[in-house]
């Protein structure tokens, strides 16, 4: 599988390959104190109750749709300062990786020259007050992004906020005349629908395609922390992402952000992916107003199920979210919930699986209470909970976050689920945060700290959520940190200098 962020970095994963179509690699939030004021988003379209003729009927011409869109879809080129990734001339062969290693960690890093990257996306303009969306890939990290309009203008862009789990970011011009985009309703879209993607693809200029929806809900993909794509087999490539999917009738309906392709060469395959407008809209607009994304949470780990694992609960039906852990004293736990329990309902609605289940708990707001139903002992019973927030690994930030401090800067850590412990080899009963995201060149790379790494102590304290992290983390200021680390079932010490 190859997952490309392009054109800023290329990673290669065996098998399928998942192209993130604009640049920029990791997940390192970033933010500006761009002024958002004023800015307010295009509400949703309604809900379809029936489906017209106008949406069943193929025309001869999408020209009159593309006319009303092509204006408000940008260009974004993004450019940052890196350290080239081969800093340190060839060494003899006699010297062998396990020298060209230390070299690297010890030299590699200071030496290696500094080199200027740039990467291509999209975006669309969502208020008449220059605010835009796009992919948080498409601008995290970089250092100066500029956005280019469909008349040939050129404008300085800040960041107002970025949420790296559903991929959405806000940015904000100087531009008062650009129309906004109207917003579809992404629960109208269905499978067989004509959607256009437009976008910048390659550099090439403002470029429009023609497919239909493929598939609704789409996840499980390991995109994003918030997965219900849009599928379509509109053409998608390297630059279009952040760009609009619209309907036939001009209607925004999705943010388009990655495709699967067959190859290295990085083009489209038939296999695209959209956020839903929905999401993008819902995620926007809580920047807009707050500087930040906050989401529920519960406090749960949670599985599909299984025929087996049905069959074992003795579930009348296979849908649902199985509980494998509760977090001690959070939201689901004071509520009386407890491991084995399988949600079957939320709000009166059915649960369909682990993902439904977290995509609901987090498009709700921290202290809302909710009703939950589930399985348990072969009967329904109903609970009543107080929803949290979700922990800061895991929230979007805004223009109020900052990158963690000190030596530890450019290290991103998230809660040790049973899923990332399955994944890493780890046995169930180790404790910690787990490294999501590694800046390359921070000084916990160079101190040898890796992604998948669980850190169990930081300066002898032990750490067993990202909260405890936080505050260990904040404590050692400025100076040198001793880390305990969990790789694979061994631990070891690793100290990270804070210069």
């Amino acid at each position: 599988m190859q997952r490309t962020k392009a054109p800023f970095s290329r990673r290669v994963i065996p098998s399928l390959a998942f192209l993130l179509a604009g640049m920029l690699g990791g997940l390192l939030q970033i933010a500006s104190g761009a002024d958002n004021s004023q800015g307010t988003l295009p509400p949703l379209g309604p809900r379809l109750l029936e489906r017209g003729t106008n949406r069943d009927t193929i025309r001869g011409t999408f020209a009159p749709a593309v006319g009303r869109v092509t204006p408000s879809v940008v260009s974004i080129t993004a450019e940052r300062i890196v350290r080239a990734p081969h800093g340190l001339p060839d060494l003899p062969f006699f010297f062998g990786p396990s020298w060209r290693e230390f070299f690297e960690r010890e030299f590699g890093a200071q030496s290696a020259p500094k080199q200027r990257q740039r990467g291509l996306g999209s975006g669309v303009v969502v208020s008449s007050h220059g605010h835009l969306l796009t992919n948080h890939h498409v601008v995290d990290g970089a250092d100066s992004i500029e956005v280019h309009t469909r008349d040939g203008s050129v404008h300085r862009a800040e960041i107002v906020g970025s949420d790296p789990q559903s991929d959405i970011a806000v940015l904000k011009i100087d531009a008062a005349d650009l129309p906004p985009l109207d917003f579809g309703n992404s629960e109208n879209v269905t499978v067989g629908d004509i959607v256009l993607a437009i976008g910048n693809p390659f550099g090439v200029g403002q470029t429009v395609t023609m497919g239909i929806v493929s598939a609704t809900g789409r996840g499980g993909l390991g995109i994003e922390g918030y997965e219900d794509f849009i599928q379509t087999d509109a053409a998608i490539n390297p630059g279009n992402s952040g760009g609009a999917l619209v309907d036939v009738d001009g209607m925004l309906v999705g943010i388009n952000t990655a495709i699967v392709t067959g190859g290295t060469g990085g083009g489209s395959q038939g296999v695209g992916f959209a956020i839903p407008i929905n999401m993008a809209h819902q995620v926007a607009k809580q920047i807009l107003e707050h500087g930040k994304v906050s989401r529920g949470y519960i406090g749960v780990g949670t599985q599909d199920l299984t025929p087996p694992l049905a069959e074992s609960f003795g579930v009348p039906r296979m849908k649902g979210a199985l509980i494998g852990s509760v977090e001690p004293g959070g939201p689901a736990d004071r509520a009386g919930l407890r491991r084995g329990d399988i949600v079957r309902e939320l709000e009166g609605k059915p649960i369909e699986n682990a993902r439904d289940l977290k995509l609901r708990i987090g498009a709700a707001s921290p202290g809302q209470r909710v009703s939950v139903v589930v399985w348990r002992d072969n009967r329904a019973e109903t609970f009543e909970l107080e929803l949290g927030e979700r922990p800061t690994g895991e929230t979007a930030q805004g223009s109020g976050s900052r990158e963690e401090p000190g030596a530890l800067q450019g290290v991103s850590v998230d809660e040790l689920t049973p899923a990332l412990s399955e994944r890493y080899g780890l046995s169930r009963e180790t404790r910690g945060v787990i490294v999501t995201r590694l800046d390359p060149v921070s000084r916990a790379a160079a101190a040898g700290l890796r992604q998948g790494d669980v850190i169990q102590e930081v300066q002898r304290s032990p750490v067993k959520n990202v909260a405890e992290y936080r505050r260990a983390v904040q404590a050692a200021a400025e100076g040198p940190v001793l880390l305990l680390i969990n790789r694979a079932g061994n631990t070891m010490f690793l100290v990270v200098a804070s210069k």
